[in-house]
């Protein structure tokens, strides 16, 4: 069973498709791998038994495979989809046991973030239960930069570059008039504050205003961040907030309550805190508001993406099947900072239990409460991740990324 087959999950991110050049670029490289296959739609793809031959499509086209590299999105398309525990319902693990069998599979590696490394997982525990011999690898992605054991998350740095040069032309745009006005930048970020916190990075040199950062690490209070408003107001004339969509109070419930119920893995389907914010702007000022939620657009936006944040992606991807190729399995491939100036790296991996379910906050002590901001200390480790543009190829003015229609 030397067969290998890929499947990406989760959220969109600009750098998830290098992953997926990566994990290729070492398979299509070594005489051990046999033929490379995908799951469309992630693991509920794979039940249903839809899966192309990689092979096909990139082992004689490098240059499509140039052009993934570059693409945003996913080109495998991604699922919602969650693994029962084996103990309460195994209908769909003896299904996966049979397409692995069906297609001699040896290597099977899931791009993905928290709840995809938890599919990882129990896939892992189930084929070593049931005495099969593949190796089962996470490759992790998520703009969230919520995964525990590696410093970032590939995608991020990308997002990172995506929210900052989007808040620093909305603040440019907010400080043109004479009239006192607000505008509020809803971002994503569901349980932690890292995306959000990349709005430091926004204003451009001598700007008079910084961004009001409004973190869901931080119990949200009302009347702080009215005053905080009025002051920055009366400095500047106006001002900028950056909000995660996860904002909570101080009991633990969200600015805005979830008004689409939660997906399958339990999570709330948010969006509203703009304009919660904005509403209670409204009750004690007159000021111009204005709300923009960036929304899908910070996770796909390849025009934008990081160089750094691809080529990280892009080594993880080719580490994975390294690892693979030595016997490893249950891991997620890793990086590790060792150094900001000059930025350094090193690789690794983590066992895979250590990383699913489990979330990275923002750490306190770069969260300054007072004055609704970060700390120095978060830029300096945002900074690295933005730098770098990469060359994507245009077409007719736009960018030319590598699309297949699959079922």
């Amino acid at each position: 069973m030397n067969n290998i087959l890929i499947a990406q999950s989760g959220g969109p991110t600009a750098a998830i498709n290098a992953a997926l050049a990566g994990i290729l670029s070492g398979a299509l490289g070594s005489e051990e791998a046999g033929e490379i296959f995908g799951g469309v739609n992630g693991i509920q793809g794979i039940l249903e038994e839809n899966i192309i031959s990689l092979t096909e499509r990139f082992g004689d086209d490098r240059d499509a495979l140039r052009r993934l590299y570059f693409t945003p999105d996913m080109y495998l398309k991604s699922c919602r989809y969650k693994l029962k525990k084996p103990d309460e319902d195994d209908s769909d693990y003896a299904r996966l046991t049979e397409i692995f069998k069906k297609y001699n599979i040896g290597m099977f590696f899931y791009i993905g973030g928290n709840d995809s490394m938890d599919t990882v997982a129990r896939i892992k525990a189930y084929t070593e239960k049931q005495g099969l011999d593949i190796k089962v690898i996470g490759v992790p992605k998520t703009i969230d930069n919520d995964l525990v054991e590696i410093d970032h998350s590939p995608g991020f740095g990308s997002a990172v570059k995506y929210v900052a040069t989007s808040v620093r032309e909305i603040m440019m745009d907010t400080g043109l008039y004479p009239s006192e006005n607000v505008t509020v930048v809803e971002i994503m970020g569901r349980d932690s504050g890292w995306l959000t916190a990349a709005a430091v990075l926004a204003p451009p040199e001598n700007f008079p205003s910084e961004p009001i950062i409004c973190l869901p690490e931080v119990p949200f209070d009302k009347d702080r961040f009215i005053d905080r408003v009025n002051e920055e107001v009366q400095k500047c004339g106006f001002a900028v907030v950056a909000v995660s969509e996860g904002l909570r109070d101080d009991s633990g419930n969200y600015i805005a309550e979830a008004s689409a119920g939660v997906d399958r893995f339990g999570h709330p389907q948010l969006g509203g805190a703009a304009t919660a914010l904005a509403s209670m702007l409204r009750e004690k000022s007159e000021y111009k508001i204005r709300t923009v939620e960036l929304g899908m657009a910070q996770r796909s936006a390849g025009h934008i993406s990081s160089e750094t944040d691809l080529k990280e992606s892009f080594t993880l991807g080719e580490n994975a099947f390294k690892y693979a190729s030595e016997g490893k399995s249950g891991i997620m491939a890793t990086l590790k900072r060792t150094g900001d100036e000059p930025y350094t790296v090193e690789y690794g991996f983590a066992d895979v239990t250590e990383v699913a379910n489990k979330v990275k906050d923002v750490p306190k002590d770069w969260m300054d409460e007072d004055n609704f901001t970060v700390t120095v200390e978060m830029v300096q480790y945002l900074k690295p991740l933005i730098q770098g543009e990469t060359e994507i190829d245009y077409k007719e003015g736009l960018p030319d990324y590598l699309y297949d229609r699959h079922n």
